[in-house]
């Protein structure tokens, strides 16, 4: 599922399948990292939620250089809530030592493979949606890492922050256009990280903007958003903040499309429920 059978056409030597055995992969990971090789563990986000305990204990708490590729990561359609990959955020973040990236089109992964390939401080995920991308051409030079915890800043607006997360970059750029239509100038970035945060590129622009949105594809609670709240409260920037992303609910078979829609996870959606929230003048309080 993870299409790796190409990989193990071409480099028979360097992949190992095996089977359906989450936690036995974690572990072997831990194992082949200890022996100072380079392990990449590609797992669907939602059943490396069965290996949890192996995460930690066998790679975090060591500090292990273990590269996790988080396929099916977000809404995944037909396969229904078994396979939804909502949850990775939310059951990563909160592990020490952990780093967690989501890029936001298929050269941005390039980019971010690089990336997890040659990060040996510790343990890093890159978390990535089911499909095929966004059609953008991939990269034929620059295969350099990315800085570590170090956000892309893609649009300059001075009325609204808008930070977006992995597969919902591309929805947050939609949603700043339409805002856009309607006087709305929005501030967009593409976040990259969750952990680290770049809090040096994001405190700035929410002091100063004083309106912030966050777009990601997984559960609201303990997610990206949650990530960015509480980073603005721990530094006292007190600026009202509005979370789109999955609420508390089992997301069931449907077209990822269909999902997004009733989920109100639209460009259009997103931007009529921010300008709701932030640009309607609401009526005065009756004394």
């Amino acid at each position: 599922g993870t299409g790796l059978n190409k990989l193990q056409e071409k480099l028979p030597d360097q992949y190992i399948d095996v089977g359906i055995a989450e936690q036995h992969a974690v572990t072997l990971a831990a194992g082949l990292a200890c022996e100072g090789m380079r392990p990449v563990a590609a797992i669907y986000s939602t059943f490396l939620q069965r290996a949890y305990d192996q995460i930690i204990h066998d790679v975090c708490i060591q500090n292990l250089p273990v590269f996790f590729c988080l396929d099916r990561a977000g809404i995944v359609g037909a396969d229904g809530p078994t396979h939804q990959g909502m949850y990775d955020i939310a059951y990563l973040r909160c592990i020490p030592n952990m780093v967690i990236m989501a890029p936001k089109d298929e050269a941005e992964l390039q980019r971010m493979v690089v990336t997890g390939v040659n990060h040996t401080d510790g343990p890093i995920a890159m978390r990535y949606p089911r499909g095929s991308g966004y059609g953008v051409p991939l990269m034929e030079d620059g295969w350099e890492p990315l800085p570590i915890g170090k956000a892309e800043l893609l649009r300059n607006g001075d009325d609204l922050l808008m930070l977006g997360y992995g597969s919902m970059v591309y929805t947050a750029m939609q949603a700043a256009e339409i805002l856009s239509e309607h006087g709305i100038e929005t501030t967009v970035i593409n976040a990259r990280f969750v952990k680290p945060l770049d809090t040096e590129l994001i405190f700035p622009l929410a002091h100063k903007i004083g309106r912030v949105v966050t777009l990601e594809e997984g559960c609201l609670i303990g997610g990206f958003g949650s990530a960015v709240a509480e980073a603005l409260m721990d530094n006292d920037i007190l600026v009202p903040l509005k979370r789109f992303g999955v609420p508390d609910k089992l997301v069931d078979h449907a077209k990822p499309d269909e999902s997004k829609a009733d989920l109100g996870l639209t460009g259009s959606q997103i931007a009529e429920q921010i300008r709701e929230a932030f640009f309607t003048k609401q009526p005065s309080a009756v004394s």
